[in-house]
């Protein structure tokens, strides 16, 4: 944990406190002693622990998700967004989901063996692998360890199909590999696109790329023949919902042939720490964002259902639903679905180890 309590908003970070997860035996509580010193708080550093993963494949059977396996090669993100559903995956290391998700980072690094022992492993089936379904696999830290690039190389060498989810411009670094594998239908990208506000975006996920960065990467990505999905993810009632069509506008004259949305899913600590940051950035929207999210989830906060988890249920998730078809039908876009990538499965083939004998054929 975070030594000190933090009583307000630190420079960089999304989450006003370090709130205790749900698995610890203490709680913890900024409390104003009284004394009324006015302060700088210290700038919060980012910790970086070595991470060692027996598996590098995730698999789930969830019918409202286009994959059944996935891979995240860090925990932790330090892109910092207030809204993230990962944040709670925190607590199964008695970590808070609040600062400590940004601030206490762990990497993978060995990732790309594992998961080529994995592939190699007789009878495995290959199915489009989704990499950043939990946390972002370019965040700032990827620049250093480039764990995610490692494992792209692997699922190169054995022609795997992949999909790739990001809010950051790093993923252009990888454009070599992106764009050879694009040539045989192997990769698709999705770019989340959260607000074109570069004042909220800057609260709301303070270390992801700037709005106008994202756009860019959309267009660099598709100029190389990679297709691009914007995932307007996710929609926030009166926050920035508004800028639904706006974003996939945007999105459309960057290069992305399909659109997607999420409407916000707050679970566990997630309510706590989304609630705080509203009284503190927007306090005069608070009560009204709440209560059309309890409206948009029958009454709480999340909902698990597989039906409407994504999308939400009531008045104002069925307008945002109309308005998202409508909105693809209008500007061109395919409207994303939860079917499947239709990525080529068929290219898989382990590529020979040093050492072993060829093929004569």
């Amino acid at each position: 944990m975070i030594d000190e309590l933090p009583t307000g908003p630190h420079k960089g970070r999304a989450a006003v406190s370090n709130t205790s997860g749900r698995f610890e035996t203490t709680t913890r509580v900024a409390v104003d002693d009284g004394w009324g010193f006015d302060e700088d708080k210290p700038k919060l550093k980012t910790d970086i622990s070595i991470d060692t993963a027996r598996t590098a494949l995730t698999r789930n059977s969830s019918p409202d998700i286009p994959f059944d396996r996935s891979l995240n090669p860090y925990r932790g993100c330090e892109h910092g967004c207030i809204y993230c559903y990962a944040r709670t995956s925190h607590a199964y290391m008695n970590l808070s989901p609040g600062l400590d998700f940004e601030t206490k980072l762990f990497v993978k690094k060995d990732f790309a063996t594992t998961l080529e022992r994995e592939l190699r492993k007789p009878g495995y089936t290959p199915a489009p692998v989704m990499i950043g379904s939990n946390t972002d696999a370019y965040q700032p830290i990827e620049r250093d360890f480039q764990v995610t690039r490692q494992v792209l190389e692997v699922l190169q060498a054995y022609r795997h199909p992949v999909a790739v989810i990001t809010k950051s411009h790093l993923i252009t670094r990888d454009i070599d590999i992106l764009a050879e594998m694009a040539q045989d239908n192997l990769v698709t990208v999705a770019v989340s696109i959260t607000t074109l506000d570069h004042k909220m975006a800057n609260t709301m996920e303070p270390r992801a790329s700037a709005p106008h960065r994202r756009l860019k990467t959309i267009e660099t990505l598709s100029q190389a023949g990679i297709p691009v999905t914007v995932m307007a993810a996710p929609m926030i009632p009166t926050l920035n919902d508004h800028e639904l069509e706006n974003i996939f506008a945007a999105a459309r004259e960057a290069g992305a042939t399909s659109a997607a949305y999420i409407l916000v899913r707050l679970p566990l600590e997630l309510k706590e720490l989304f609630q705080e940051w509203l009284e503190t950035f927007a306090p005069h929207k608070t009560k009204r964002v709440m209560s059309l999210l309890s409206q948009s989830r029958d009454g709480h906060l999340n909902d698990a259902n597989f039906h409407s988890r994504m999308t939400g249920t009531g008045v104002h998730a069925k307008l945002l639903n109309q308005r998202y078809h409508l909105a693809c039908k209008k500007l061109g876009l395919k409207a994303a679905d939860c079917k499947g990538f239709h990525l080529n499965t068929k290219a898989f083939k382990c590529p020979p180890k040093p050492g072993d004998q060829l093929g004569l054929f």
